[in-house]
């Protein structure tokens, strides 16, 4: 029976990948998500439901859109497969308890930010302040220990963003600042720094693989966004673990 479970949260966390895209990639053009319906944005040929199959309709199209032949981005299905298997994980790691609520919503929103990072550079207040305002709820619902963790954490994670932003004068974006406000909500403050960390040592490999792919100059801008989310859900699940095995070391 609990098979049964992992493969439906990864059935629906793969449906809600596929809005997700959606969402990430119209909230920031301020595009309504449910109208117009689906469709090919060369042609204009509205989708029909076997072209909506989360990854398996990416696979059976081979990648093109059916009428015109326009090559679809990996990103929706590679963000529906990470919806599936981190809303799966969740379950595993969880069960069926309220931390569950706040995983599934805290996944939600990285997956979104990544989409609308990766199109546009931009991480919307739309879609950051209804999470921000539901998790700082549930987490006052279901507090780290101690109770006021999560809030030294989020004032931490925006602080050290902001300082960041201003000594770089402007290296860091508005949106990544107030997402960390959000991660230290989560995460509480130890953890929001060591996604902090985590992130700058992702973002650096994928910024010098970026730069050596395209050939620009090393003052190309990079999305950083993505590396956060990475980092954010590594930490939300081996937070601990990581900090135990570094103590380690130095025993």
């Amino acid at each position: 029976m609990n098979m049964v479970w992992i493969i439906l949260f990864f059935i629906y966390g793969s449906i809600f990948g596929s809005f997700f895209n959606v969402v990430g990639l119209r909230v920031p053009k301020k595009e309504s998500i449910v109208s117009p319906p689906s469709h090919c944005t060369k042609c204009n040929r509205r989708l029909r439901l076997v072209d909506l199959i989360p990854i398996m309709s990416y696979i059976a199209l081979r990648g093109k859109c059916r009428g015109c032949g326009l090559k679809i981005s990996p990103v929706y299905p590679l963000m529906e497969f990470l919806t599936g298997i981190l809303f799966a994980y969740s379950y595993v790691r969880f069960g069926f308890s309220l931390e569950l609520i706040i995983a599934i919503l805290f996944i939600s929103l990285l997956i979104i930010i990544t989409v609308s990072d990766i199109a546009y550079m931009i991480i919307p207040d739309r879609v950051i302040l209804p999470f921000a305002i539901a998790l700082l709820i549930l987490r006052w619902v279901i507090p780290t220990s101690p109770w006021w963790d999560s809030l030294l954490g989020a004032a931490v994670g925006f602080s050290v963003l902001y300082l960041i932003a201003v000594v770089s004068k402007g290296g860091m974006g508005g949106g990544d600042i107030k997402l960390f406000f959000v991660i230290g909500l989560v995460l509480g403050t130890a953890n929001t720094l060591l996604t902090l960390f985590l992130a700058s040592l992702i973002g650096s490999v994928v910024g010098i693989y970026v730069l050596k792919k395209t050939g620009k100059g090393r003052k190309t801008p990079v999305a950083f966004g993505p590396s956060i989310a990475a980092a954010a859900v590594i930490t939300y699940f081996y937070g601990t673990e990581f900090v135990e095995w570094y103590q380690q070391l130095f025993i």
